[in-house]
């Protein structure tokens, strides 16, 4: 057992981070993760946190220490994992991160700080990490994890020593789906496949029927695309769908966490009304759960269009006859069908049109009318003509 067992298919990476923990005169103080959705950017921070921290004998990173477990589990008294629920990373919080990073380890070897959106962190946020990124204490290590280099500044990644995670292969996940969670072969292919290789979004779509569900209504859209009409129809149903999910999921966790707090305030969490201070902590609250709620929003949008993005790929693929296999594997009829509508030219550009609507997203931009735009622009030719 390791605790690098699940960063599949990326070998030469976990060689290095094992190099590193075991050689402490190849340490760096500050370490830059970076690959695409589901490569494991965080997981490998984690990981090679456990094996710096590790109290077993041999390779660093046994998985079975008290120190290894508690890296795993977030709970090591050495450990700050930043993951932040909102939009940005505030320059607040940056300067807590910055001021914990000058206390010295308690427990174990190192003090680890892990940012697991650094691409988050906005410019005031990633100024006040320089000094502290260029010359922490002899025994801090920061691991920043983000998609790509051109996401961070230059002169926070300038203080980093890069790892770049690569994108696994489907049979890696596959594998690892069998092995860990138990998933038959044929659904843990299926769904490594359709998630693109992105284990966690692999690892819902095999569990979960209600997940394959949803993604198959939104790779069924394209043909929809008949009229106005329907593409404006089309968009309010996804932007509705991601609204009541980001709702959903977050209702529950926001009344045990307003609970929590109000315990730890002093209060009763079954009283009517609360005293005015903790009415200011309430508000509070209740600001953080707004952004929140506003993140799986976005999030479960730009998943959607990740899968309708995939849809038009496989189009293009099937079109041209490139000879690749398609993510969408068990949706070839709707493939040919989309194929025989557009061109390759117009197959592309639809593509720039969800890649347009991502960047609208990412800059804030109201989900519907970035929704409402996107549909629009995939309406079918053949109805743009009949217009």
């Amino acid at each position: 057992m390791s605790v690098f067992d699940d960063l599949v298919g990326q070998e030469p990476l976990v060689e290095q981070l094992q190099h590193s923990a075991a050689n402490p005169a190849a340490m760096t103080h500050a370490w830059l993760f970076t690959g695409p959705p589901g490569s494991g950017r965080s997981k490998a921070a984690r990981a090679f946190a456990a094996a710096l921290q590790c109290e077993g004998g041999g390779v660093p990173g046994c998985g079975e220490c008290q120190a290894c477990r508690t890296v795993l589990a977030g709970s090591h008294a050495d450990l700050i994992v930043e993951a932040t629920s909102e939009t940005f990373i505030r320059v607040g919080r940056a300067r807590d991160l910055a001021l914990a990073a000058g206390s010295r380890p308690t427990v174990g070897r190192w003090r680890v700080l892990i940012i697991e959106d650094a691409d988050r962190l906005n410019d005031q946020a990633a100024d006040a990490l320089l000094k502290s990124l260029e010359e922490p204490p002899p025994r801090t290590v920061w691991m920043l994890c983000a998609p790509s280099l051109e996401d961070i500044l230059v002169t926070i990644r300038s203080r980093c020593r890069h790892m770049r995670l690569r994108t696994p292969p489907v049979d890696a996940v596959a594998e690892l789906l069998v092995r860990r969670d138990g998933i038959d072969a044929a659904m843990a292919h299926y769904a490594a496949r359709a998630a693109q290789s992105h284990i966690g979004i692999a690892r819902r779509l095999a569990l979960d029927e209600g997940a394959r569900t949803r993604r198959h209504r939104v790779t069924s859209i394209p043909l929809s695309l008949t009229s106005l009409g329907a593409a404006l129809s089309a968009a309010d149903e996804l932007s509705t769908a991601a609204t009541e999910g980001a709702t959903g999921s977050a209702a529950d966790e926001a009344d045990e966490a307003r609970a929590v707090l109000l315990r730890q305030l002093g209060a009763d969490p079954s009283a009517r009304t609360q005293p005015p201070a903790i009415r200011t902590h309430l508000k509070e609250f209740d600001e953080r759960q707004k952004r929140l709620s506003r993140r799986r929003q976005h999030d479960t949008i730009d998943a959607a269009l990740t899968d309708l993005s995939s849809v038009y790929r496989d189009a293009l693929v099937l079109g041209t006859g490139a000879g690749i296999e398609a993510i969408n594997s068990t949706e070839v009829p709707v493939l040919r069908e989309l194929a025989r509508a557009f061109s390759p030219d117009q197959l592309l550009q639809a593509l720039d049109t969800i890649g347009l609507a991502r960047q609208r997203l990412i800059a804030n931009g109201s989900p519907l009318l970035v929704l409402e735009a996107m549909m629009v622009g995939l309406i079918l030719p053949t109805a743009r003509q009949g217009a």
